[in-house]
């Protein structure tokens, strides 16, 4: 099975000033664990995930002030449409994450999560 059929084409993409609160808040109302961050300024997209908002937690800065650009994982590792589902759940093994962003043509065509990947492998 190829990648986009798992993936989530439904993609949160912020911009790296919002603040901290504002990409947690729309995350939470999209029930979504990452938000894309494209900033027009630089070479490719980051990805800001539920892990990099809880270590911001967990460093006690100001959510309300302090802005995603400074909490995002940016020269990360990027999947291509046409990857099978698992080649992209060993790379998510490989690198430690649980989220991978698939761009086409460097834009972010959609983004697979380790649910995503159990989903589709526990109703087959």
């Amino acid at each position: 099975m190829e990648i986009q059929e798992a993936m989530s084409t439904e993609v949160l993409t912020v911009n790296p000033e919002r603040t901290l609160k504002e990409v947690a808040e729309l995350m939470a109302e999209r029930n979504c664990g990452s938000a894309v961050v494209v900033d027009p300024e630089q070479p490719g997209p980051g990805i800001f995930t539920e892990r990099d908002l809880l270590h911001a937690v967990a460093s006690g800065i100001g959510l309300s002030s302090e802005s995603v650009a400074d909490h995002v994982t940016t020269g990360g590792t990027f999947a291509e449409p046409g990857w099978s589902l698992d080649e992209a759940a060993k790379t998510m093994v490989r690198g430690g994450f649980r989220h991978l962003v698939v761009l086409e043509s460097g834009e972010p065509k959609g983004v697979l999560s380790m649910r995503d990947i159990v989903r589709i492998w526990t109703s087959e």
